[in-house]
Protein backbone atom coordinates (compact mmCIF):
# COMPACT_ATOMS: atom_id res chain seq x y z
CA UNK A 1 0.00 0.00 0.00
CA UNK A 2 1.06 3.44 -1.05
CA UNK A 3 2.33 5.44 2.23
CA UNK A 4 2.85 9.10 2.90
CA UNK A 5 6.37 10.61 3.30
CA UNK A 6 7.81 13.95 4.87
CA UNK A 7 10.10 15.50 2.46
CA UNK A 8 12.77 17.22 5.08
CA UNK A 9 14.58 20.77 4.69
CA UNK A 10 17.77 21.23 3.25
CA UNK A 11 20.00 20.39 6.08
CA UNK A 12 22.68 23.48 4.66
CA UNK A 13 20.12 26.24 4.50
CA UNK A 14 17.79 25.24 7.59
CA UNK A 15 18.43 26.22 11.10
CA UNK A 16 19.66 23.10 13.35
CA UNK A 17 16.52 24.10 15.85
CA UNK A 18 14.23 26.22 14.30
CA UNK A 19 11.95 28.52 16.09
CA UNK A 20 8.91 27.12 14.30
CA UNK A 21 8.28 24.77 11.46
CA UNK A 22 5.92 25.65 8.22
CA UNK A 23 4.48 22.14 6.52
CA UNK A 24 3.56 22.46 3.29
CA UNK A 25 1.04 20.23 1.66
CA UNK A 26 0.46 20.07 -2.31
CA UNK A 27 -2.78 19.82 -4.26
CA UNK A 28 -4.81 16.51 -5.69
CA UNK A 29 -7.99 15.64 -7.45
CA UNK A 30 -11.31 14.82 -6.19
CA UNK A 31 -10.71 11.07 -6.78
CA UNK A 32 -7.58 9.07 -7.04
CA UNK A 33 -5.97 5.99 -5.34
CA UNK A 34 -2.97 6.41 -7.57
CA UNK A 35 0.13 6.64 -5.37
CA UNK A 36 1.94 9.90 -5.43
CA UNK A 37 4.93 9.26 -7.36
CA UNK A 38 8.20 11.62 -8.26
CA UNK A 39 6.48 13.15 -11.18
CA UNK A 40 3.26 14.33 -9.67
CA UNK A 41 2.43 17.73 -10.98
CA UNK A 42 1.03 19.29 -7.71
CA UNK A 43 3.71 18.19 -6.09
CA UNK A 44 6.24 19.29 -8.28
CA UNK A 45 4.53 23.17 -8.05
CA UNK A 46 4.29 22.95 -4.46
CA UNK A 47 8.45 22.19 -4.77
CA UNK A 48 8.71 24.51 -6.69
CA UNK A 49 7.21 26.95 -4.15
CA UNK A 50 9.42 25.11 -1.50
CA UNK A 51 12.75 25.75 -3.34
CA UNK A 52 12.12 29.90 -3.17
CA UNK A 53 10.62 30.10 -0.32
CA UNK A 54 12.86 27.93 2.23
CA UNK A 55 15.99 29.98 2.57
CA UNK A 56 13.91 33.35 3.50
CA UNK A 57 11.95 31.52 5.58
CA UNK A 58 15.28 29.89 7.14
CA UNK A 59 16.47 33.55 7.62
CA UNK A 60 13.80 33.66 10.15
CA UNK A 61 14.56 30.49 11.96
CA UNK A 62 11.97 28.62 10.20
CA UNK A 63 12.71 25.08 8.77
CA UNK A 64 10.19 24.32 5.70
CA UNK A 65 8.76 20.74 5.42
CA UNK A 66 6.89 19.15 2.48
CA UNK A 67 4.38 16.60 2.79
CA UNK A 68 3.89 14.09 -0.23
CA UNK A 69 0.21 12.33 0.36
CA UNK A 70 -0.04 8.53 0.14
CA UNK A 71 -2.60 8.87 -2.89
CA UNK A 72 -3.55 11.54 -5.31
CA UNK A 73 -7.13 12.21 -4.36
CA UNK A 74 -9.24 13.60 -1.97
CA UNK A 75 -11.72 10.58 -1.82
CA UNK A 76 -14.47 11.81 0.15
CA UNK A 77 -16.14 8.47 1.83
CA UNK A 78 -13.68 5.99 0.70
CA UNK A 79 -12.73 6.33 4.24
CA UNK A 80 -13.22 7.61 8.09
CA UNK A 81 -11.44 10.62 6.59
CA UNK A 82 -10.96 11.96 3.02
CA UNK A 83 -7.19 9.78 1.78
CA UNK A 84 -4.82 13.33 2.65
CA UNK A 85 -6.15 14.10 6.49
CA UNK A 86 -5.07 11.08 8.32
CA UNK A 87 -1.52 11.97 6.07
CA UNK A 88 -1.26 15.13 7.21
CA UNK A 89 -2.37 14.01 10.82
CA UNK A 90 0.64 11.49 11.00
CA UNK A 91 3.01 14.27 9.66
CA UNK A 92 2.50 16.77 12.31
CA UNK A 93 2.78 14.10 14.49
CA UNK A 94 6.54 13.61 13.17
CA UNK A 95 7.18 17.32 13.69
CA UNK A 96 6.30 17.26 16.84
CA UNK A 97 8.38 14.68 17.76
CA UNK A 98 11.44 16.32 15.75
CA UNK A 99 10.77 19.44 17.05
CA UNK A 100 8.81 19.10 20.15
CA UNK A 101 7.40 23.01 20.97
CA UNK A 102 7.82 24.68 17.68
CA UNK A 103 5.03 26.34 16.62
CA UNK A 104 3.78 25.31 13.36
CA UNK A 105 2.26 26.80 10.60
CA UNK A 106 0.24 24.84 7.48
CA UNK A 107 0.50 26.23 4.03
CA UNK A 108 -1.56 24.61 1.70
CA UNK A 109 -2.13 24.70 -1.98
CA UNK A 110 -5.81 23.82 -3.67
CA UNK A 111 -6.46 19.81 -1.86
CA UNK A 112 -3.23 20.84 0.55
CA UNK A 113 -5.60 23.84 1.59
CA UNK A 114 -8.46 21.68 2.34
CA UNK A 115 -6.85 19.07 4.39
CA UNK A 116 -5.15 22.13 6.40
CA UNK A 117 -8.37 23.26 7.65
CA UNK A 118 -9.10 19.44 8.83
CA UNK A 119 -6.11 19.13 10.77
CA UNK A 120 -5.27 23.13 12.02
CA UNK A 121 -6.84 21.45 15.70
CA UNK A 122 -3.15 19.64 16.45
CA UNK A 123 -2.06 21.34 19.56
CA UNK A 124 1.48 22.64 17.33
CA UNK A 125 -0.41 24.43 14.90
CA UNK A 126 -1.11 27.90 15.20
CA UNK A 127 -2.66 29.07 11.90
CA UNK A 128 -3.28 27.92 8.21
CA UNK A 129 -2.39 29.69 5.23
CA UNK A 130 -4.14 28.78 2.40
CA UNK A 131 -3.26 29.50 -1.57
CA UNK A 132 -6.25 29.07 -3.61
CA UNK A 133 -7.70 26.45 -1.76
CA UNK A 134 -10.70 24.10 -2.27
CA UNK A 135 -13.27 24.73 -0.05
CA UNK A 136 -16.77 24.08 0.07
CA UNK A 137 -19.84 25.53 2.16
CA UNK A 138 -20.50 22.06 4.16
CA UNK A 139 -16.44 22.15 5.14
CA UNK A 140 -16.10 22.47 9.20
CA UNK A 141 -14.57 25.38 10.97
CA UNK A 142 -14.55 24.11 14.30
CA UNK A 143 -10.57 22.84 13.96
CA UNK A 144 -9.50 26.72 13.73
CA UNK A 145 -10.69 27.49 16.92
CA UNK A 146 -8.07 29.72 18.16
CA UNK A 147 -5.90 29.72 15.16
CA UNK A 148 -5.55 31.87 12.07
CA UNK A 149 -6.11 31.95 8.99
CA UNK A 150 -4.89 33.55 5.78
CA UNK A 151 -6.77 33.00 2.55
CA UNK A 152 -5.60 34.26 -1.14
CA UNK A 153 -7.15 33.50 -4.19
CA UNK A 154 -7.30 34.67 -7.67
CA UNK A 155 -10.40 36.03 -9.62
CA UNK A 156 -9.42 34.07 -12.54
CA UNK A 157 -8.81 30.46 -11.18
CA UNK A 158 -11.46 28.25 -12.88
CA UNK A 159 -10.70 25.43 -10.57
CA UNK A 160 -11.22 26.64 -7.26
CA UNK A 161 -13.60 29.20 -6.44
CA UNK A 162 -12.44 32.67 -5.24
CA UNK A 163 -15.81 33.14 -4.14
CA UNK A 164 -16.31 29.91 -1.65
CA UNK A 165 -12.59 30.77 -0.42
CA UNK A 166 -13.71 34.20 0.81
CA UNK A 167 -17.11 32.78 1.80
CA UNK A 168 -14.95 30.13 4.12
CA UNK A 169 -13.41 33.00 5.75
CA UNK A 170 -16.74 34.90 6.86
CA UNK A 171 -17.61 31.82 8.46
CA UNK A 172 -14.73 31.25 10.29
CA UNK A 173 -14.17 34.58 11.52
CA UNK A 174 -16.40 33.75 14.78
CA UNK A 175 -14.26 30.97 15.90
CA UNK A 176 -10.70 31.59 14.57
CA UNK A 177 -8.08 33.99 16.29
CA UNK A 178 -7.90 35.88 13.03
CA UNK A 179 -9.36 35.12 9.35
CA UNK A 180 -9.00 36.99 6.15
CA UNK A 181 -9.38 36.63 2.59
CA UNK A 182 -6.85 38.04 0.23
CA UNK A 183 -7.98 38.82 -3.63
CA UNK A 184 -4.57 38.37 -5.55
CA UNK A 185 -6.07 39.68 -8.97
CA UNK A 186 -6.58 38.27 -12.02
CA UNK A 187 -4.71 34.92 -11.18
CA UNK A 188 -5.11 31.28 -12.39
CA UNK A 189 -4.89 28.17 -10.34
CA UNK A 190 -1.64 26.39 -10.81
CA UNK A 191 0.35 28.81 -9.75
CA UNK A 192 2.52 29.20 -12.60
CA UNK A 193 1.92 32.46 -14.27
CA UNK A 194 3.47 35.21 -11.78
CA UNK A 195 5.20 32.91 -9.36
CA UNK A 196 6.79 35.77 -7.65
CA UNK A 197 2.71 37.05 -6.69
CA UNK A 198 2.42 33.42 -5.36
CA UNK A 199 5.74 33.02 -3.12
CA UNK A 200 5.18 36.63 -1.80
CA UNK A 201 2.18 36.19 -0.54
CA UNK A 202 2.97 32.57 1.22
CA UNK A 203 6.22 33.82 2.69
CA UNK A 204 4.47 37.20 4.39
CA UNK A 205 1.14 35.33 5.13
CA UNK A 206 3.22 32.54 6.96
CA UNK A 207 5.37 35.29 8.75
CA UNK A 208 1.96 37.09 9.83
CA UNK A 209 0.76 34.36 11.00
CA UNK A 210 3.73 33.16 13.21
CA UNK A 211 4.00 36.92 14.28
CA UNK A 212 0.42 37.24 15.60
CA UNK A 213 0.24 33.49 17.55
CA UNK A 214 3.76 35.16 19.42
CA UNK A 215 1.91 38.53 20.21
CA UNK A 216 -1.18 36.40 21.64
CA UNK A 217 1.14 34.09 23.64
CA UNK A 218 2.87 37.16 24.80
CA UNK A 219 -0.43 38.87 26.32
CA UNK A 220 -1.51 35.36 27.85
Amino acid sequence: MPAPSLLPPDASLSPRAPGAVVLMLHGGAQHGLQEVGPRSASLWRTGRMRDVLEPRLAEHGVATYLLRYAVRGWNEGAGPEPSPVPDARWALGELACEHPGAPVVLLGHSMGGRTSVRVADHPAVVGVVGLAPWLEPGDPIGALAGRHLLLGHGSRDKITSARATRAYAERARPVAASAEFTDLGRLGHYMLARQDTWNRFALDAVLEVLARSADRTAQE
